[in-house]
């Protein structure tokens, strides 16, 4: 089935009604795996044609988001990356994973953005940013579509080269699953248990009785202060 080529409507319509001039496309990936970081893109993009071919990198095929993401690296204005490691989303949660992630990319940019398009229905990013949500912004949204394959395939770079270099991880097939669910994670995780990648407060680990001992639990801000006999900013 052909899918419709994302515009710029949105970002045309946040230069007329808010004035903003430098505009960047934030999208995510990594979010459900099980090991790695997750990984945000934000990529500015003017109002130029688009590479052809640009859409969300999840409809593209690995061969030719490949090549698609060298295309957009040289032909976006800009574009930074940020990500979240394993141990700061155990520590932190997704949500506040994904803004840290997203500020590093935002910071990595070259000029500060007047607005900010974020695909899905959530702002996790907030203040103060100027943000507009758009769903299913990486198949209608070119700024974007951009990040999403500029995101997905270094990722995915990065996961291959875990499992080709990093001790301890050639069993878990990351080259192939960027470090979601599969069957062979799934074995080599119940054979070998977690490594230094993986996420230890995902619910895998509940299903897995010989290491559910390595799961760790996050500590709200609030229980933390009380545990340490904090009186959490309150006045008494």
């Amino acid at each position: 089935m052909p899918y419709e080529p994302p515009t710029h409507s949105v970002e045309r319509s946040i230069r007329a009604t808010t004035g903003a001039k430098i505009i960047a496309g934030i999208d995510e990936v990594g979010r459900g795996a099980w090991a790695g970081p997750v990984t945000v893109c934000a990529a500015v993009t003017g109002l130029r044609r688009p590479p052809a071919g640009l859409t969300d990198s999840k409809l593209i095929t690995p061969k030719r988001r490949t090549t698609l993401a060298a295309e957009l690296e040289q032909w976006v204005t800009a574009y930074g990356l940020g990500d979240a490691s394993p141990a700061e989303i155990d520590e932190l949660g997704m949500t506040a994973a994904l803004r840290l992630a997203a500020v590093r990319a935002l910071e990595a940019l070259p000029v500060r953005p007047d607005a900010v398009i974020l695909d899905g229905k959530h702002d996790y990013l907030g203040s103060p940013w100027q943000v507009r949500t758009v769903i299913k912004g990486d198949q209608s949204c070119v700024s974007v579509a951009a990040a999403s394959v500029i995101a997905k395939v270094r990722r995915d770079n990065l996961m291959a080269e875990l499992e080709a270099e990093a001790e301890g991880c050639a069993a878990y097939g990351f080259a192939a699953n960027a470090g979601y669910p599969s069957p062979v994670h799934k074995a080599a995780l119940e054979g070998l248990g977690p490594t230094a990648y993986h996420r230890l407060s995902w619910a895998y680990l509940d299903a897995m009785p010989r290491w559910r001992h390595l799961k760790k639990v996050r500590v709200s801000a609030e229980a933390a202060a009380l545990e340490s006999g904090g009186q959490l900013g309150f006045d008494f």
